[in-house]
């Protein structure tokens, strides 16, 4: 009996290990770990720059803390500019007004690219394509896209929409990015979910004149408007590649494709609005042939939503758009709302993530929204920091855009500098971007300990710099015990062979 009772308890410890070890081991070295942050909300309204440059750092900080790896910014949110434009007004979601510069000026978009960079973190400008006026704008500056050429839009409960039919309105979407990855050192160019208008009950799209100037040899209207999404997505992309190949196009769409009853073969067992019929974004025509580098579902439901349940969507995305790299859109304010369905007295992040390591293409997240994270809603933010993202990671690559490395650092040593130890290499020689380093990677392992870069829990610095500062001790002997290894990541996060110090 004793000894059935032994068992019995060895085996209960086993399980309980191997649980925590599924709940807390969920750190990958590569993975994106993504988080918006947005200004449609009003949060920067009424905020001088400064009070708006500490609101931002702040909320950096505690990202970084939390172990988010790249930022996606907000920059263009109806034809408008958080950055300095010469197509497009200030906006009004900046400064309480459109077309009013801020003041004391600056360019928010320049400012995040040093802050993110400077914290080892992407960052990813965020535009809306087509929405040219949210329903609450009263007033439009006089140098905006809808005043000066009132034809390329039309209105629609409220909105104005850029029509995705003309070509004009597609080129002219394209300059404007075009305009801000020649100007600006993104990581990445994103869009979202807004090409022809969310569906409003008894409103109907005005889009007569383009279908019958356009439309000729369709067999419909909706294939007419998908075909030319599609157009505008595939140009959008040959534009961001073609001024910087490096730069990462990703769009976020609905999180439905289709449902089963619309689609049986390609469906999903849901019964809520749809990309493919309703926004008329054929989102996985653009994954399989490789418009987009990744893709951003928005599955902001709970395990067990009658109408879309989160289970089931993951499975389907995994399953269906595997040919580029796929990243999860979650609701952090959703996901610590509501119960888990085998537990009611925790929230649903533990199931989520439990799911995202289960799916063999889901290599990445997006948080909806960053200030939620950055405020500790449900306690997401310190669950990220003590479990989920604990130790840093590399973002995931894409060898469709460049699978080769960089050469390894090289002339390791340490200076000793006011007092401090301070580990410095040189850079590796490259003719291109496709071989130059953009950032390093510092690793710290004990003396007799074996060297494993794939354990990102020895990363001890992702930086820009070609140093890092040894952390100090009080005791020599301490800092003794401790060997570094350093490689270069270049532009898609490539790694480098190791050097060791």
């Amino acid at each position: 009996m004793r000894s059935n009772k032994k068992h019995r308890t060895l085996f209960l410890i086993v399980l309980l290990f191997s649980f925590l070890s599924l709940w807390a081991d969920n750190n990958q070295k590569r993975e994106f770990r993504g988080a918006w942050i947005q200004c449609v909300n009003g949060q920067f309204m009424g905020m001088s720059s400064q009070e708006m440059q500490r609101q931002l750092s702040s909320q950096l900080d505690k990202l970084k803390k939390d172990g988010v790896n790249a930022i996606i910014f907000q920059v263009r949110p109806e034809c408008d500019a958080l950055y300095e434009s010469k197509l497009e007004p200030w906006s009004r979601f900046l400064t309480g007004r459109q077309g009013l510069a801020p003041s004391p000026y600056w360019d928010p978009l320049e400012w995040m690219v040093n802050e993110c960079h400077k914290r080892g973190m992407e960052i990813h400008a965020w535009i809306n394509p087509f929405r040219a006026k949210v329903k609450t704008t009263q007033e439009l500056s006089r140098n905006h896209i809808a005043i000066r050429h009132p034809e390329m839009y039309f209105p629609y409960d409220g909105q104005y929409i850029l029509d995705p039919a003309l070509p004009e309105c597609r080129d002219y979407i394209c300059k404007v990015a075009k305009d801000i990855v020649d100007r600006y050192d993104i990581d990445g160019f994103h869009i979202d979910d807004y090409f022809y208008p969310y569906p409003v009950a008894g409103v109907t799209i005005n889009d007569d004149k383009s279908f019958s100037t356009y439309g000729k040899g369709y067999s419909s209207r909706g294939d007419f408007r998908r075909d030319n999404v599609n157009k505008f997505i595939k140009q959008l992309s040959e534009t961001i590649h073609k001024e910087k190949p490096w730069v990462k196009f990703g769009v976020s769409p609905f999180g439905i494709y289709r449902n089963k009853r619309n689609d049986p073969t390609l469906g999903s067992n849901t019964n809520g609005l749809q990309n493919y019929d309703d926004l008329y974004a054929d989102v996985l025509l653009w994954v399989n042939n490789g418009w987009v580098d990744y893709c951003v579902p928005q599955l902001y439901w709970e395990i067990g939503n009658s109408v879309a349940d989160y289970d089931g969507l993951i499975r389907w995305w995994n399953n269906h758009a595997g040919n580029r790299n796929l990243y999860i859109g979650e609701d952090v304010e959703r996901t610590v709302k509501y119960p888990d369905i085998n537990n009611k007295n925790i929230n649903q992040m533990r199931a989520k993530f439990n799911l995202h390591s289960l799916m063999p293409y889901v290599n990445g997240t997006v948080l909806w929204y960053a200030k939620a994270v950055a405020d500790d809603v449900g306690n997401y933010g310190t669950l990220l920091a003590k479990n989920y993202w604990k130790y840093p990671a590399l973002p995931p690559l894409m060898p469709y855009i460049d699978g080769k490395a960089p050469k390894a650092v090289s002339k390791l040593k340490v200076l000793s500098m006011d007092g401090k130890q301070v580990l410095f290499w040189k850079a590796p020689k490259g003719k291109s971007w496709k071989d130059e380093a953009a950032k390093y990677v510092v690793y710290r392992f004990e003396k007799k300990e074996k060297m494993n870069i794939d354990d990102p829990s020895k990363i001890v610095s992702i930086t820009q710099n070609t140093f890092y500062e040894i952390p100090a001790s009080a005791d020599k002997k301490e800092r003794k015990k401790y060997y570094y290894v350093v490689t270069a990541l270049d532009r898609m996060s490539n790694e480098s062979q190791p050097k060791k110090y």
